[in-house]
């Protein structure tokens, strides 16, 4: 999998290109493991030492960054190589010794196509010119793509003044119609607090928070989307209903009242979103992995239903598959009839079996209404 000689992390690096590998790992007591096509794989060699892995990313780091990771025990921070290929690290310590998870970012900006996306993400953009779009998913979901993909729309299509936050910025963007700042967390400024306190004074049309992941970061990102910017963010959680407990989670009882009035009135979308291990040789596909996708669109009835605290009926609202939006049962079941994932693939993912059984067999006989014959290919 990588060539025999001394283990480096330039050669690690370089070979997730030629392997189509998402991420690397570095571990001690084991070889270096790569994920490919959601699997992970080792490659064939001599586990880590010790000493190897405490001192395998030294060349990656300033000095300024080992003496932040001796204090810390964990540091994320992005790093790249001369053709353009950027990679995500998070070091951590973990039985006193340096471990590393590492995701490659693609050099290229990838478009709502590459990434096989719903149409519906390109009409969010589109009608979008302030407002909160979130996008969640677990870790390793496409997020960052997915967001990449947005707002390098906005740069191509629309004369902006795009302003981004990130700890640690991945995809680089260069300015087309619209005028774009990157600020790194930690190198740029100091913190997400700093950053946003500033931001609005910095005459922002589009705002991407890279993460919201506490009460300050929710905060900044639902007052500036009120003032007139559209703002982009991420959320680690598994759906659309998750992303609303955990915004609640960050504020005490009280003022929940004031944060659903602010996100019934600045919601655009919620759009949650899983990678699933695509069909062995699958006609127009490019990649390994495509996306499954749960979208709730911020229309007046959700809208409402957010004000009054009736998020109960969402999932049902989604359910309809109307407007653009749709459910994973829906989405899965749209993978499994374009034969992108298999029946198999679909279940094991599928939030209700159940669900999805009967919405396939729905689709099958649709067809057999509309064709005279049922379709069957794939299952």
């Amino acid at each position: 999998m990588v060539a025999p000689g001394p283990l480096s992390i330039q050669r690690l690096l370089s070979a997730m290109k030629k392997l189509e590998a998402s991420d690397l790992h570095i571990k001690v007591g084991i070889p270096p493991v790569y994920r490919i096509g959601g699997m992970l794989r080792p490659v064939q060699g001599d586990p880590i030492s010790e000493n190897e892995a405490d001192h395998l990313l030294d060349p990656l780091l300033t000095e300024a960054q080992k003496a932040k990771f001796e204090q810390l025990g964990n540091m994320d921070f992005a790093s790249h190589l001369p053709d353009g290929d950027r990679f995500r690290i998070n070091m951590y310590r973990a039985g006193g010794h340096t471990h590393a998870a590492i995701r490659r970012v693609k050099a290229e900006i990838p478009n709502y196509m590459e990434l096989n996306l719903p149409q519906t993400y390109h009409e969010i953009v589109e009608k979008s010119t302030e407002g909160l779009v979130l996008i969640v998913g677990v870790t390793g979901s496409g997020k960052s793509s997915t967001l990449a993909a947005m707002i390098e729309h906005v740069n191509q299509t629309r004369a902006e003044n795009i302003i981004t936050i990130e700890d640690p910025v991945e995809y680089r963007f260069t300015p087309k119609k619209s005028i774009v700042s990157q600020r790194e967390i930690g190198i740029d400024v100091l913190d997400f607090p700093t950053a946003l306190k500033y931001i609005v004074r910095e005459d922002p049309d589009v705002i991407f928070i890279g993460e919201l992941r506490d009460h300050d970061t929710v905060l900044s990102a639902v007052q500036a989307a009120e003032t007139g910017h559209l703002v982009f963010s991420t959320m680690h959680t598994a759906d659309t209903m998750q992303a609303f407990s955990r915004i609640l989670e960050f504020f005490p009882s009280h003022e929940h009242g004031f944060l659903r009035h602010a996100l019934g009135n600045t919601l655009k979308a919620v759009c949650a979103q899983r990678l699933l291990p695509a069909t062995a040789g699958t006609a127009g596909l490019t990649s390994k992995v495509v996306p499954a996708c749960e979208i709730l669109l911020g229309n007046s009835t959700v809208r409402d239903k957010i004000r009054k605290g009736e998020d109960e009926d969402l999932p049902s609202i989604v359910g309809r598959n109307e407007e653009g939006m749709q459910s994973f049962t829906h989405a899965l079941a749209g993978l499994v009839n374009k034969e992108w994932v298999s029946l198999q693939t679909a279940l094991d993912y599928a939030p209700n079996r159940e669900a999805l059984t009967s919405t396939l067999k729905g689709v099958e006989v649709k067809a057999a209404t509309l064709t005279g014959k049922v379709r069957v290919s794939g299952h």
